[in-house]
C-alpha cells in the first residue's frame, strides 16, 4: 500500500497495516529456521506490541538472518544497541 494512503487513513488502521507487514516479513525471512522462529514470535506478540517496540522490532528484521540466528542460539553476544528486552522475549520463545 502506498505510503500516502496509509497517511490518510486513521492512526488505528496505519498500525494494524504496518503489524500485519512486520508479520508478513517474518514468515518471509528467507532462512527456513529463522521464517518459523520470528513467524511464530510475531503471531504471538506483535498484535499486542507498542508503537515503540514495533519500531524496535522492526530494526531487527532489518538486520541478517545469520547474525539474529546465531544471536538466538547463544553462538554470539547480542550487540549492544538492541533491545535487551526484545531479545530476551525472543529466546524465551525460541524455547518454548
Amino acid at each position: 500500500m502506498p505510503t500516502d494512503l496509509l497517511s490518510d487513513a486513521a492512526p488505528e488502521d496505519a498500525l494494524a497495516v504496518r503489524r500485519k507487514r512486520l508479520i508478513f516479513r517474518s514468515w518471509h525471512r528467507g532462512m527456513k529456521e529463522m521464517d518459523l522462529l520470528m513467524g511464530t514470535f510475531a503471531e504471538k506478540h506483535v498484535p499486542a506490541f507498542t508503537v515503540e517496540q514495533l519500531d524496535r522490532y522492526e530494526h531487527l528484521l532489518d538486520l541478517n538472518d545469520p547474525d539474529v540466528f546465531d544471536w538466538l542460539l547463544g553462538r554470539a553476544p547480542f550487540p549492544d544497541d538492541l533491545d535487551a528486552d526484545l531479545m530476551a522475549l525472543l529466546q524465551a520463545h525460541r524455547v518454548a
